[in-house]
Formats: C-alpha cells, sequence, structure tokens
C-alpha cells in the first residue's frame, strides 16, 4: 500500500470511531411515539415529524472556558435557556434539577445555559434561592447560542437525540417530573441504546 492510501484509511478510521454514536439520529416512528406521550404540561413540547440538525453552538462555564454542544453528543439533552430575571425560570429551573437528578449519566443530560446578561454572582444567588443541587450552569453572554437554536423567548427547552439533532421544543416553563416526561426521556434513551 502506498503512504498516501494508508493516511487516508487512517484518518477515515479515526472519523469512524471517534464518535461512536453517528446514526443513532431520533427516528420518525420514534418521534411519533414521543408525541403521543405529551401530557400535562408536555403537551406545550412541539415534537418534530423529523430530527432537525442543529447548528454548531458554544457556551461557555462560569470560569470562561469554551464548551461545543457537539462534544456532548451521545446522549439525549435537555438544553434549558433562562436567566436570572425569568420569573418562569424560576419555577421551573427545580423540576430541570430534579429531572437531572434521576437521569443524569451516560445516557442524559441537562445543560442550563444562562443567556443575556446573568452576572455570576447573581447566578449563584439565584440557584440557591430555588435549591438548585445537581445542574451546573453555563453562560451565553451576548446570547449568541440562544440566536443560533432560533430561541426567541425564555425559558426554552430544545430536546436533542445522541446525534445532536432537534426532535422537540418546549416555550415557557414546564414540569419536568411529571410521568409525561420520563415516558418521553425513557423511550429516546431507549431508541439510541
Amino acid at each position: 500500500m502506498t503512504r498516501p492510501l494508508l493516511t487516508a484509511l487512517l484518518y477515515a478510521s479515526l472519523a469512524l470511531t471517534a464518535n461512536p454514536v453517528l446514526g443513532q439520529s431520533a427516528s420518525p416512528e420514534t418521534l411519533a411515539e414521543i408525541a403521543e406521550l405529551r401530557e400535562g404540561d408536555m403537551r406545550k413540547l412541539i415534537v418534530h415529524a423529523e430530527a432537525r440538525p442543529v447548528a454548531e453552538v458554544t457556551y461557555e462555564t462560569l470560569d470562561g472556558i469554551q464548551i461545543n454542544l457537539s462534544d456532548s453528543n451521545g446522549k439525549i439533552r435537555i438544553v434549558n435557556f433562562w436567566a436570572t430575571w425569568c420569573a418562569p425560570c424560576r419555577a421551573e429551573k427545580p423540576a430541570l434539577d430534579a429531572l437531572n437528578r434521576e437521569f443524569n449519566g451516560p445516557d442524559f443530560e441537562v445543560i442550563a445555559i444562562a443567556t443575556g446578561r446573568n452576572s455570576p454572582a447573581g447566578i449563584k444567588k439565584f440557584n440557591a434561592e430555588v435549591g438548585i443541587e445537581t445542574l451546573t450552569t453555563y453562560l451565553d453572554n451576548r446570547s449568541a447560542t440562544a440566536r443560533k437554536m432560533g430561541v426567541l423567548g425564555l425559558p426554552v427547552s430544545v430536546i436533542l437525540d445522541r446525534d445532536g439533532n432537534e426532535v422537540g421544543r418546549l416555550s415557557g416553563g414546564a414540569d419536568w417530573t411529571s410521568a409525561s416526561t420520563r415516558a418521553i426521556l425513557d423511550r429516546l434513551i431507549a431508541a439510541g441504546s
């Protein structure tokens, strides 16, 4: 074999094994099943007929470290956009924290992104007041990530499949501890296992 051919094969092999979850987008059948599971607050969840690609976006830690959303591909994710001044966010965030406590692991994660002007001190105070124990807060100070993901108001929660495609979106606050939420997540997690 020639050296260029070996190099090409090596790079192709690395590309294929670098993201072992490729091809695990939620199927239209799975999405239809999820739509049928919506009850209570989850009726506000708009479930797409087909998984939709999401732009490559970044957010940062409170320490200023940049994170690519695609770094967490391989998990089902709820990306929640919120702000310290948002009254529905205050009511919703403890439920997201409880959901994260129950489901967080190799198959699931809640990514809570404070978008707009939210000081680290204000975020810490907010989290303490509402009793956040498990959620890590990330920043989107200039709302660039929110804009790229089509977030027009707060709170908004975007559900992503293992490939990083959007499968559903919920605008406004919701009870994320409901039986309907659990059934939806169980179905999404099982579909990609």
